[in-house]
């Protein structure tokens, strides 16, 4: 288990962030009824699905997915982020949950349309179609914010990935760790609960990397990165990288 910052060793050729006005490499396609994201080599046979934050597609989040998917010209992956809301994800407006109504609107959302039971039993159906239609041998899983929660049941016994990774993930719990059978990296910011992220660090059996951006916010590798700061900018580049190494050392 690794818990101490670890040096990326993902290709250096990372491509430069870009902070405002970047342009999409991929394509919206429809898989299973909803709008989805697809990026990277279209021969390529490793695919990654790519669950976004609450705040839906938003270009920090959509930048991601292609350095994912094109960073590395010897190891390119398939990225598809599919949007599990259908067409209403939250206002980005009402975080941080500062006064009653933002915090009401925000609670409203997590029952419903960001309720993991909803997301979960569609992975399977986007699975099994994109595998068809895309050619893909093998799969791995990321996802930031609420997602976060999606990735760890979805790395239970039976798991359809080989691989999965949450970065600032919300509503972890210690006790989910002990279902995990995949390798597992998670990449926590300072808003975290660090008590039940160490409980999960301790209660994990499979390969895994914990690393903590304790000066980052929630969100700082999706919607929320203000990329426009340099701190922020690096951050967000070694985070990916980091998912990069990962997920190139267990798929």
């Amino acid at each position: 288990m690794s818990t101490e910052s670890t040096q990326s060793q993902a290709c250096c050729n990372t491509p430069a962030v870009v902070s405002k006005g970047y342009q999409p490499k991929g394509e919206y396609i429809e898989v299973q009824g909803m709008k989805t994201y697809a990026t990277g080599p279209k021969d390529a046979k490793q695919g990654i699905l790519f669950i976004f934050d609450i705040f839906g597609f938003f270009p920090q989040t959509i930048q991601g997915a292609d350095i994912l998917a094109h960073t590395d010209k010897d190891h390119p992956y398939q990225v598809f982020m599919p949007d599990v809301f259908d067409g209403k994800p939250a206002d980005i407006s009402w975080y941080p949950p500062d006064n009653d109504e933002k915090g009401a609107k925000l609670g409203e959302f997590f029952k419903t349309a960001a309720a993991p039971p909803k997301t979960l039993e569609r992975i399977p159906k986007i699975i099994d179609e994109l595998t068809k239609s895309k050619g893909i041998e093998e799969w791995g899983l990321v996802g930031f914010c609420w997602a976060g929660k999606i990735v760890n049941i979805s790395s239970f016994e039976g798991t359809l990935f080989k691989v999965a990774a949450a970065a600032h993930p919300a509503m972890v719990a210690g006790d989910d760790a002990k279902g995990v059978v995949i390798p597992f990296a998670m990449l926590p910011s300072g808003d975290e609960d660090r008590t039940e992220v160490e409980k999960w660090q301790k209660n994990i059996k499979t390969p895994n990397v914990v690393e903590w951006f304790p000066d980052q916010i929630h969100g700082w590798m999706a919607a929320r990165g203000d990329l426009e700061q340099e701190k922020v900018r690096k951050e967000y580049e070694r985070g990916y990288k980091l998912l990069l190494d990962f997920f190139h050392k267990h798929m």
